[in-house]
């Protein structure tokens, strides 16, 4: 351990005396006190997102920040954010950074989620757009959806025991999103040469857990062996060994595990998570709740449940669902991306190399885009027009009448 605490006295002197002597560049975004070594670290606190709220609001809503030897922008205005993703930006951030969650999780940073921007990258886009997300793949889908909407809904009933009484809203989801796609031995290298806190091996022991993708995966193959022309309807897995024996070299076994592992996460997850607080939000505001069910007795009736065919004709349930988002969205941090190369946002100089954090919990609940960002209660996009336009969860679509009226009014 004393070597350990020796090393890093060392390291900090040395990068002391460096920032001392090194030019400094300018322009670059507002930044608070930096500590050597680890720069930023020690002003952030759980949650995350809150905490970085914080820091732009005293610092602007373009942030310079170091974590460790990473440079960082946060960003917490939608007209700031559309500067990132927009026009030449676009391709200069749409990498994202190296990780040991990215190496281990990632299958060595080769799903979609993890993988540079490159032709990898545009064929996995590809495939999963055909494979999952396509009209006949959604329509061959649907039975699973709805089995795994009643199995939640069933899950979340039980867990009240059929009574009004407290829910811990958040925990079928919530482990999905706890962890950042960054650790702090990321940030701080030499920690994990160490072993600090035992990260890398936790995650290690976390990918040998997941074999069961790869027996899975065996187990289609060899179905597919013995029944080879038996179904018409292939799965998803089925239909990526096929791709696999046509183009073995961009359809290895760790790309497929990558998607469906994907599917499993972020297609579950995130719903689960997401119908909790709407209906916590729904028990806290007893007349919205009144009034979404009424709006489905008149549409489904009575006692029906719900099927995709009647979401068209639930305006107001849509609102409610937009306004759930808004207020607390799965991932309040959009995942991180990493600059290729120079660039420059809203008059500051970006360099290559910096990590791009978009705060999506801060930009919804923008003063300069919502009245009453913070409530429930707010009456709707605050003057219809700015900032709101760029707004991922416009109520505009539902036309003025349903913007003004949102759910909890």
């Amino acid at each position: 351990m004393e070597i350990v605490w020796c090393t890093l006295t060392l390291i900090f002197s040395i990068f002391f005396i460096l920032k001392l002597l090194s030019p400094q560049k300018s322009n670059l975004p507002p930044t608070p006190f930096a500590l050597p070594v680890i720069g930023h670290l020690h002003l952030l606190k759980t949650p995350l997102h809150l905490s970085l709220k914080i820091l732009s609001d005293r610092h602007g809503p373009l942030l310079s920040l170091r974590f460790g030897c990473c440079p960082t922008v946060v960003v917490s205005s939608p007209s700031t954010a559309e500067q990132f993703f927009t026009h030449h930006n676009d391709i200069a951030f749409a990498n994202r950074p190296k990780s040991l969650a990215s190496k281990h999780l990632g299958y060595n940073r080769t799903t979609m989620v993890f993988n540079h921007y490159g032709d990898l990258w545009r064929n996995l886009r590809r495939v999963t757009t055909i494979q999952i997300f396509s009209s006949a793949s959604l329509h061959h889908s649907s039975a699973v959806r709805i089995e795994e909407i009643r199995f939640i809904a069933g899950k979340m009933f039980r867990a009240s025991g059929g009574e009004t009484q407290k829910v811990d809203a958040g925990g079928g989801g919530r482990c999905v999103w706890s962890n950042s796609i960054l650790d702090i031995c990321d940030y701080i290298p030499i920690l994990r040469w160490v072993g600090f806190n035992g990260f890398e091996k936790r995650l290690v022991n976390l990918q040998r857990k997941r074999c069961v993708l790869q027996d899975l995966i065996d187990e289609v193959r060899q179905n597919k062996i013995n029944n080879s022309s038996t179904k018409q309807r292939k799965t998803i897995i089925e239909a990526l060994l096929s791709l696999q024996e046509i183009e073995p070299e961009n359809y290895t076994d760790d790309i497929i595990k990558g998607i469906v592992l994907l599917m499993f996460t972020a297609g579950t997850h995130t719903s689960w998570l997401t119908m909790e607080w709407a209906v916590s939000l729904l028990l806290n505001h007893p007349e919205a709740l009144q009034r979404a069910r009424t709006e489905i007795d008149n549409h489904v009736g009575p006692g029906q449940l719900l099927e995709d065919s009647d979401l068209s004709k639930l305006r107001y349930l849509h609102c409610i669902i937009n306004e759930t988002l808004r207020l607390f969205p799965v991932g309040p941090l959009l995942l991180p991306h990493f600059s290729s190369e120079d660039c420059v946002v809203d008059g500051f100089n970006i360099p290559r190399g910096t990590t791009l954090l978009v705060n999506a919990w801060a930009i919804h609940r923008d003063p300069n885009s919502w009245d009453e960002p913070t409530s429930p209660s707010q009456r709707g996009l605050k003057g219809l027009k700015g900032h709101a336009k760029v707004s991922s969860l416009s109520h505009l679509e539902w036309g003025e009448e349903h913007a003004l009226e949102l759910p909890w009014q």
